[in-house]
């Protein structure tokens, strides 16, 4: 694991599609005058016949793309996440999720760590409104090395993929040879006896770190990354809770639809298991600095491991 440099998905998100492009004639990318938040104007810059700019009416933006889909191109719609997944939400279900089109979505800005911008604009039911549209797969990656693998996967992916990126720089975690990414497929980080920690996106650093401080306290935690929420990697997740009999889910989303949701649903239909769900708990965020208000939601290792051990004692 390094932590030698940190970078925002959103930017790995931005650089992925620039060397997509370039093996890829068929790749547009549409942005609702965000193209500078969004990290999409690099696109613009190097293919700007290929980026289409439908100004603030993201759900036009939508309807545009699966139009675009159907004629052989592979649309990128890009925005935040607010946007993307809420203003957009009936052009997404009715126009690419209901005839299944081949549309990617990259949403930006997702979660409490969009930081001052505030609750209008922190997004924590993206994956649960995603999650519920038939089809729909659902990628939230916890570092640079994973959100670039992630644009290549979806967009070799034949159909609608929801990409869930965020503003705040992350310590990249997956630079390593034996690195895969594959859709569907959770990655094992740690090994551990007494519990496993589930977790995606930003929280994954954060769980990580967490598991050390817990192990200094005699807790052996095994810690899993979902970077694919839907379809969830349901085996890894059922032989993890067989092996420690005590799961704890962490996400920078609401407990309501997301990760927590999903693993929930699994344990419980196909083995019951303990589970924990560490997450925002059905409220709005507010305004302030990311890493601020990561700690005042228990969302960085230090909240992660303190949650954790009051619940192993």
């Amino acid at each position: 694991m390094s932590e030698v440099k940190s970078i925002a998905t959103r930017e790995s998100y931005g650089n992925a599609l620039v060397e997509l492009g370039k093996e890829f004639e068929n790749l547009v990318v549409l942005d609702a005058d965000l193209a500078a938040a969004t990290k999409t104007g690099v696109f613009k810059k190097a293919f700007p016949e290929r980026h289409i700019d439908c100004g603030i009416a993201e759900a036009n933006m939508t309807g545009v793309a699966a139009g675009m889909s159907t004629c052989g191109f592979v649309p990128f719609v890009s925005t935040f996440a607010m946007f993307a997944a809420g203003r957009s939400y009936e052009q997404v279900r009715n126009s690419i999720g209901y005839p299944h089109l081949n549309v990617k979505i990259g949403a930006t800005h997702a979660g409490i760590s969009v930081g001052e911008d505030g609750a209008s604009h922190q997004c924590n039911e993206d994956i649960a409104l995603m999650r519920a549209i038939p089809g729909m797969v659902v990628i939230n990656p916890s570092d640079d090395v994973e959100a670039r693998a992630a644009v290549r996967a979806a967009y070799e992916y034949d159909g609608p993929v929801y990409l869930r990126f965020g503003r705040l720089a992350v310590p990249v975690i997956n630079d390593r040879p034996d690195y895969k990414f594959e859709i569907g497929k959770g990655v094992t980080l740690r090994e551990g006896g007494d519990c496993t920690i589930v977790a995606t996106g930003l929280c994954v650093f954060a769980a990580l770190t967490a598991a050390e401080t817990l192990s200094e306290k005699g807790i052996d935690a095994q810690v899993i990354n979902i970077h694919t929420i839907k379809p969830l990697d349901e085996e890894l997740v059922i032989a993890a809770a067989k092996k420690t009999g005590r799961v704890f889910t962490v996400e920078e989303h609401s407990i309501i639809g997301g990760l927590g949701a999903a693993v929930a649903e699994t344990l419980g239909e196909k083995c019951p298991t303990k589970l924990t769900r560490i997450g925002v708990n059905d409220v709005f965020g507010e305004s302030g600095p990311a890493k601020e208000l990561l700690h005042k939601y228990g969302l960085d290792a230090e909240g992660i491991a303190n949650r954790i051990l009051s619940e192993m004692r």
